[in-house]
């Protein structure tokens, strides 16, 4: 497996905004669909897919023993989509049919219908369950492929996070990787009100998780902490990595970020304008 293309931080910048635009265009045309959480989880799955997986270059050049990600958020795969699309899966043009009956974008990840997924998500909390086993069994296959998980603030108040979160560290996965994308924001409100999570970082770290607390939309962090992951695998550790990637819902787009309102509506034609225009002026 080769290793992943490194990009530069302000390839990455300029990437991230395209599949920004991206995002508003698909979830407009579907006229529903999340984009608070797509947005704040885009730079650092950008960062993921376009400088750090190996084995996903493309989709004629797709390796048996890839790095793997399972997006257990599976609200926010408008993102997913989005980079995807860039890698040609399929054709960009493909995007606006999110959400449509009979669409391999189904506005949850599902495998069935797009194999590149590697788990259909979307009851939250259970990517993080399926994701171990993925660990375990490239680990059976003798295979050094790393597996990422990116969970919701919100989602991680589900109970079956926990179960996952307690026995990894019993198996010793150092090939698993869960990311928190901590945008502060579920459908019913700030998560601080709704079941507050915090300590977060330090729940993670007594169930035996090395823990990273970083800027979900600096890339060099982002990029950093992705390439310590690999490392502490390579050489032998053992414990599994939570990366706590703090984030703003809605990212990029002002009238959308640290709103609830956006987690789960799409945004009008006229409101879509206004987004984009936003974000062209700023790459």
């Amino acid at each position: 497996m080769l290793p992943a293309t490194h990009k530069s931080v302000e390839e990455l910048t300029s990437l991230s905004k395209e599949f920004r635009e991206w995002i508003i265009e698909m979830l407009t045309e579907a006229k529903s669909g999340h984009p608070g959480g797509s947005l704040s989880a885009i730079d650092f799955l950008t960062a993921l897919w376009f400088s750090e997986m190996r084995g996903v270059e493309s989709a004629d050049r797709l390796a048996d023993d890839r790095d793997r990600f399972v997006l257990s958020k599976g609200h926010g795969v408008p993102a997913l989509y989005a980079i995807l699309a860039k890698k040609g899966f399929f054709p960009r043009e493909e995007l606006k049919t999110l959400r449509r009956t009979g669409s391999r974008l189904q506005g949850h990840p599902d495998r069935q219908r797009l194999p590149i997924v590697e788990a259909s998500t979307g009851s939250l909390g259970q990517g993080l369950s399926v994701a171990q086993g993925l660990a375990m069994g490239l680990r059976l296959q003798g295979k050094n492929s790393m597996v990422y998980c990116m969970m919701g603030d919100g989602e991680i108040q589900e109970g079956q996070i926990w179960e996952a979160a307690m026995s990894a560290p019993k198996y010793k996965l150092s090939n698993l990787c869960a990311i928190l994308d901590q945008n502060g924001g579920q459908i019913d409100g700030p998560v601080s009100e709704v079941m507050p999570i915090e300590p977060v970082c330090d729940k993670w770290a007594a169930f035996g998780w090395y823990v990273m607390d970083i800027d979900g939309h600096d890339f060099a962090e982002i990029q950093k902490a992705l390439a310590e992951v690999r490392a502490r695998h390579e050489r032998g550790e053992t414990k599994p990595v939570f990366i706590r990637a703090r984030t703003v819902k809605g990212k990029g787009v002002s009238f959308m970020e640290n709103k609830i309102e956006w987690h789960g509506a799409a945004p009008k034609a006229a409101e879509a304008a206004k987004a984009i225009a936003e974000i062209r002026a700023a790459r």
